[in-house]
């Protein structure tokens, strides 16, 4: 059994092989390789474990892509405007499967057509009250015919924009985004963030 730092004030965070329980996410090494798991609620803080999550972005029929603002009683970034939803694959769960599991939790919808598109995304960053996201984040395009039924708990608004559109605001406003959301979108090519420093 090897330990991971957890957030100041709680339980260190334990990674283990054995049957966990529901809600935990997948620790990771440096190389990806999965080391164990270790419960949702201790494995974010102020020294996060790197481990496995996911982004996914959601198209309509019409080409817009949905964004999402992230709920104030959301541990990490609340309130900040994000890609569609994201979430973190439980052990022995295909990543297909995760997405799926959270389309429907946080947005009331069903997804079809997943596509992997960054497959070896990662990034580590802090908020502003200093709890850090530390992840590998494979991102994923997916479709949906059907209105969204966003959980409160999760979502606090919403929008549908296109990604031209997209690319122009966070060009403009980086800092009103997830720092990920800007990153990948980055690296997709759809903007970048460099063209008016050049």
């Amino acid at each position: 059994m090897t330990t991971a730092t957890s957030d100041q004030g709680s339980a260190p965070a334990q990674a283990t092989d054995a049957a966990p329980a529901d809600d935990h996410v997948i620790l990771l090494a440096e190389d990806g390789s999965r080391i164990g798991h270790t419960p949702r609620a201790t494995v974010h803080g102020l020294d996060t474990p790197l481990h496995l999550a996911f982004s996914c972005y959601l198209l309509r029929e019409d080409g817009q892509v949905l964004l999402t603002r992230r709920a104030l009683a959301k541990r990490t970034w609340p309130g900040v405007w994000t890609n569609s939803f994201c979430g973190h694959p439980r052990f022995g769960e295909e990543m297909t499967d995760a997405i799926r599991r959270h389309a429907a939790h946080e947005l009331g919808l069903e997804v079809s057509g997943i596509e992997m598109v960054l497959p070896d995304f990662r990034y580590r960053a802090v908020d502003a009250s200093g709890v850090v996201e530390n992840e590998i984040c494979p991102v994923f395009f997916a479709t949906t015919t059907q209105d969204c039924e966003p959980n409160p708990d999760e979502v606090m608004d919403l929008a549908w924009t296109s990604m031209q559109d997209l690319g122009t605001a966070i060009t403009a406003t980086p800092w009103a985004f997830s720092p990920w959301m800007v990153s990948q979108l980055n690296q997709l090519g759809e903007i970048d963030l460099g063209a008016e420093r050049r």
